[in-house]
């Protein structure tokens, strides 16, 4: 009997297992085909040439971001997206002003031009400037020992490098973000007057980094800039050798009235289950020093490369894909917020996400959140990715625009690039579109369109 009993487990293995074998094999070839369509096309590149350099930069209520969500929407079109639409949502409007000026007088008499950048949504100074002693701190610590009576009055410089030994960068980018995000009111807690960071970057040059900076309302709101991280050595150096005598810098930055904005989304309906949504996307907006190329250019033109490929290639999604194009990223998250509000109102599932935003470098693989089932699933396709270069995935990841979507139990990933050159050009003026390899943004274009076209026959 005992013997009988194992006769249908024995021959489900048998029939299962060549199934199982040709649908892998099935999806591989499909994963070949969209690779090389991708490579032969380099459509991803050229619509990053355009959005480069006949948009530029797309800081949110700019005119390039009005201009970006426009062209998009055209570029969603011609990928054949069968639906392509605006979501409104409310952006903050800052405008950095004319060119910042910075720099310190030393005790020979000599002053040294300090290259800066104001950080973003920061408050510009006085019509004359600021200038007073600044003192050096490293840590959150140090200012707190000093107090109200080493900080008032003073500029305080906030000298935190991004970790050299933390392979996985972004580690440091979190460690030493606190220093832009809460340094300004930090530091106005115990009567400051401006704050210098040194920039977030994983390299020694001479190009500062913005990024947003985010004020505590119990606080007064104060200037705030970012200098090149060779600057930062320098006055680093200066300081501890008493060489510095006074510091000033002059920024002419201002937050204006909210206005009127968009995410641009392209739509694939699913065959089977079209209320099955999955969301591919990257966010619109740029900071102003440079042309957003890698962060986040790249991310956009992926995500409307998934919806190019599947449609040039005849490939029909069981579930419904949405490429979406984030507005306000980098200084607000409103786009984000306002398709995870849109996503509650639909009577829908919102399935998957993925997002780009970790520049166009060479893909690794991707970061995944999920409960374990879910998890189970995406993991059990990795191989598939390993022929692509982006068969490491690995627990946890995601991304700004797409979390506000976790409430409504929406499994999320998120493109996992090789970052050790990401941080070079990360909100600085470099960041351009020559920064950027084709042949890594298609890539990166291939991983993605290949998890999405995965997801989509298969679901979660």
């Amino acid at each position: 009997m005992r013997i009988f009993r194992l006769i249908p487990a024995v021959l489900l293995g048998v029939f299962f297992m060549p199934v199982v074998h040709a649908q892998s094999a099935a999806d591989s070839i499909v994963l070949r085909r969209m690779a090389d369509d991708i490579l032969r096309k380099n459509a991803a590149y050229e619509n990053l040439r355009f959005l480069c350099k006949k948009v530029g930069s797309r800081l949110s209520g700019s005119a390039g971001a009005e201009k970006a969500v426009i062209e998009t929407a055209r570029m969603l079109r011609e990928a054949g997206a069968d639906t392509v639409y605006l979501q409104p949502c409310m952006v903050p409007h800052w405008v950095r002003g004319a060119k910042e000026e910075a720099n310190i007088t030393l005790s020979n008499g000599k002053t040294f031009t300090l290259k800066a950048a104001a950080l973003g949504n920061s408050v510009g100074t006085p019509a004359k400037g600021i200038s007073a002693h600044i003192i050096e701190v490293k840590n959150f610590a140090e200012l707190d020992n000093l107090g109200k009576a080493g900080v008032e009055g003073k500029i305080v410089f906030y000298n935190y490098p991004m970790d050299p030994t933390n392979v996985a960068t972004f580690r440091s980018y979190g460690q030493a973000g606190a220093y832009r995000g809460n340094g300004p009111s930090m530091a106005a807690k115990y009567g400051a007057v401006g704050v210098m960071i040194r920039s977030l970057a994983s390299n020694v040059d001479d190009y500062p980094h913005t990024g947003a900076t985010r004020y505590n309302d119990s606080f007064p709101k104060l200037p705030a800039i970012a200098i090149s991280t060779r600057d930062a050595d320098y006055l680093s150096e200066a300081l501890q050798k008493k060489q510095v005598t006074k510091a000033y810098f002059k920024t002419n930055a201002e937050m204006l009235p909210d206005v009127q904005s968009y995410n641009v989304v392209g739509e694939i309906r699913g065959t089977e289950f079209p209320d099955e949504i999955i969301t591919v996307g990257g966010h619109l907006d740029s900071w102003d020093l440079a042309e957003g190329a890698h962060d986040d250019g790249t991310g956009c033109v992926q995500s409307i490369e998934v919806i190019r490929v599947m449609k040039a290639l005849g490939i029909k999604p069981k579930r419904t894909i949405r490429a979406v194009m984030f507005m306000n990223e980098e200084n607000g998250l409103r786009g984000g917020t306002a398709y995870a509000e849109q996503a509650k109102k639909e009577n829908k599932k919102f399935i998957f996400a993925l997002e780009s935003d970790a520049g166009g470098f060479v893909p690794r693989g991707f970061g995944v959140s999920a409960n374990p089932d879910q998890a189970a699933k995406i993991f059990a396709w990795k191989w598939l990715f390993q022929p692509y270069g982006a068969g490491d995935f690995t627990s946890g990841g995601g991304g700004a625009d797409i979390g506000p979507l976790k409430p409504l139990g929406t499994a999320m990933a998120g493109l996992s690039p090789d970052s050790q050159r990401y941080f070079d050009v990360h909100h600085a003026s470099t960041d351009v579109f020559e920064a950027v390899s084709p042949r890594e943004l298609n890539l990166g274009a291939i991983a993605m369109a290949g998890l999405i076209y995965l997801v989509s026959e298969y679901g979660l």
